[in-house]
């Protein structure tokens, strides 16, 4: 038997070949990462009369960059192993003495690591489960940018009209961003004539709040104090910025959608578990994958990164351990945002969540043990694929 390591890159990568006893049969092979590429491979293979059931082949999942050379040898019937890059760097600090790293070192390694059999190996997901991640991904991407495109158009309103923000209690509610296509500066307030606002309110829903709100604006412009210069350029960022909040919120409705008609096709008992809806359920599902791939519910802790971190040496233990946030970062916030929301609405949650604050932890701290609890919860639901029952703790009396 043989063992091909592939170093992934995003438009070459590297393979070396290793057989039983770790001789090298080849090393530093370089080929892109295109069909042509994927050929020039098989073609080196095939040099050394290696057929497909001769090699095992093992990858780091870097990125996004390894999956196309991926679907290229699972179709040509190739044995691939997707490994944790976390898991070669381990393998290099137990066989490298010198800090040393190239993508011909780490190709070796990858190979010889397939070649000892001892790691965890990285399994897809289904199609459903795998364009869930896609989708909560790409959401959270779409929720960032609104945020962004929020600070930025507050910074405007802070130089041009800083009052404005004082009339409304959030300034991105509907009425507000209608208003504000229309009118971006003191001055365009303060001379409002009444065919503009009976153009303006026409495209308006909720037309009474509205026209209370622009003469509270109108006062507010007699002491505003903007700045007087650049108000053309001013007016166009914010009608700008306005308009894509505005587009990018219809996009994350759209995606939204999609993963409900998802979740509905996949019939995931998780959400029956308090503290997570479709979005939430999305994130988790996609992040995991299949649940059987970790041995027990304390490697799902670890995947999401809230395990406690380990310092122990000779006779000393730390007993201040940190969470290590190794792992899926989407998960882990996904978790967080479900423990808080449990610890407050499901009386098992809330009593373990006042246990650890009786016990003098922080609030984050008992959210973050509620979160592990959540992560054994999640793992017993979906192996047993059976809806979540509440299960009060029985008195001893």
């Amino acid at each position: 038997m043989f063992y091909l390591g592939i170093d992934i890159g995003k438009n070459n990568h590297v393979a070396s070949l290793i057989d039983e006893k770790c001789k090298i049969i080849f090393k530093a092979f370089s080929f892109s990462n295109t069909y042509v590429g994927g050929d020039s491979l098989l073609d080196k293979l095939a040099s050394f009369n290696i057929s497909v059931n001769d090699v095992e082949i093992g990858m780091e999942a870097t990125g996004h960059y390894w999956l196309s050379i991926y679907s290229f040898l699972v179709e040509k019937g190739f044995v691939i192993h997707v490994i944790n890059p976390i898991q070669t760097d381990g393998w290099r600090k137990g066989t490298e003495i010198r800090k040393r790293k190239t993508d011909i070192i780490d190709s070796i390694l990858i190979a010889d690591l397939i070649r000892y059999g001892d790691f965890l190996e990285t399994s897809l997901a289904n199609e459903d489960t795998l364009s869930l991640r896609n989708l909560s991904r790409f959401r959270n991407y779409l929720i960032n940018s609104i945020g962004d495109l929020k600070r930025k158009t507050i910074c405007v309103l802070d130089q041009v009209f800083p009052e404005y923000q004082s009339i409304f209690s959030n300034i991105f509610g509907q009425t507000s961003k209608e208003i504000l296509l229309h009118f971006n500066t003191p001055d365009d307030f303060e001379n409002i004539s009444s065919e503009q606002l009976q153009k303006v309110l026409s495209e308006i829903t909720m037309k009474k709040f509205a026209m209370d709100k622009i003469n509270e604006i109108s006062s507010a412009t007699k002491k505003s104090f903007g700045i007087k210069f650049c108000l053309d350029s001013f007016s166009l960022q914010l009608k700008l910025l306005i308009e894509q909040i505005n587009f990018i919120e219809k996009q994350v409705i759209d995606v939204e959608q999609q993963i409900s008609a998802l979740l509905d096709k996949i019939n995931s008992p998780i959400t029956t578990i308090p503290g997570i809806g479709n979005i939430t359920a999305a994130t988790i599902l996609g992040e995991i994958g299949d649940i059987s791939r970790f041995k027990n519910p304390s490697k799902l802790v670890a995947y999401a990164g809230i395990d406690a971190s380990i310092s122990q040496s000779g006779e000393y233990n730390s007993t201040n351990n940190k969470m290590s946030k190794r792992g899926s970062p989407y998960l882990r916030k996904a978790l967080f945002s479900a423990a808080l929301v449990a610890s407050n609405c499901d009386p098992v949650f809330k009593a373990f969540y006042q246990k650890k604050r009786s016990e003098g932890k922080h609030h984050l701290t008992a959210v973050g043990a509620v979160a592990r609890k959540l992560c054994y919860t999640i793992y017993a639901i979906l192996k047993n694929n059976c809806s979540y029952e509440v299960k009060l703790p029985k008195n001893d009396c």
